[in-house]
């Protein structure tokens, strides 16, 4: 899905109720260009975000990334609003650093004592939001999306930070993992040396700089079965394997299945 906000071409922050989701949604997946973050008043309902379930909880957040498969299930129930915004929208360093996190926290709850800001920030967005653009106010909806992700204060801000070396890791391998699978290769391009590095990613994952690639490559692999539905020969020309072989070798050695049979299974589910 691409970002179309109906009736205003400007605008970089759209908003909509789980009501009006309800209306669009057609219980399969999906793969958007934009940011999704939804504010959840009361449950319950999930959703499927990267293959995982998360339950959608009263007084509770949902991030959803560009380029993550996710599917709305059993929302019947679930009030709330959801604001859709691009990359480019929040105007602060702190906010625009935590919407460049490549892997932002998919759910979690808000404390009692954070919901009443939650909830004014939440509601002077959807405010300006609704009001026609002019040249005057075009940057008040992006000021009070920043306000609002301040507000939520998501779990991977105090992630980010904690490590300059790994988030510097974490975007080369955003950026390079199609065409670079070796963790020699990010180690050298940002001038670290191995070790280094190999510190800096397991302090912050508990996980090796390669475990930490593979992931990443798995995860983009599984989309792309998933959602794009695309042969092992395909996935393997688009994160860099030399033929489908190689690409279902790796894939198994990940997950324990044959891309085939993995995305069989999923469209089952």
């Amino acid at each position: 899905m691409t970002y179309q906000p109906a009736g205003r071409r400007a605008a970089s922050v759209e908003t909509m109720t789980f009501g009006r989701l309800r209306e669009l949604n057609d219980g399969g997946t999906q793969r958007a260009d934009f940011h999704v973050l939804a504010v959840i008043d009361a449950g319950p309902g999930s959703v499927t975000v990267d293959f995982r379930r998360h339950p959608l909880l009263d007084q509770s957040a949902v991030w959803i990334p560009p380029g993550a498969v996710h599917r709305w299930d059993d929302i019947a129930d679930v009030a709330g609003h959801l604001v859709l915004f691009v990359p480019t929208a929040p105007v602060t360093q702190a906010t625009r650093e935590l919407v460049a996190s490549p892997d932002p926290a998919a759910h979690w709850s808000i404390p009692d004592a954070d919901w009443p800001f939650v909830d004014t920030a939440r509601s002077h967005l959807l405010l300006e939001a609704s009001a026609p653009l002019s040249d005057s106010r075009t940057e008040l909806p992006e000021i009070l999306l920043s306000a609002l992700i301040t507000r939520l204060h998501p779990p991977h801000a105090e992630a980010g930070r904690t490590h300059p070396v790994f988030r510097v890791f974490r975007s080369s391998v955003e950026a390079h993992f199609r065409q670079h699978h070796d963790a020699g290769y990010y180690a050298r391009a940002l001038g670290y040396a191995p070790r280094t590095l190999s510190r800096a990613v397991q302090q912050a994952t508990g996980r090796t700089a390669k475990a930490y690639i593979v992931e990443r490559i798995t995860l983009e692999a599984k989309r792309l079965l998933a959602h794009d539905r695309l042969t092992a020969a395909r996935c393997a020309d688009m994160l860099g394997f030399p033929d489908a072989s190689n690409f279902s070798v790796f894939f198994y050695k990940a997950t324990g299945k044959r891309p085939g049979a993995w995305q069989a299974t999923v469209a089952a589910e």
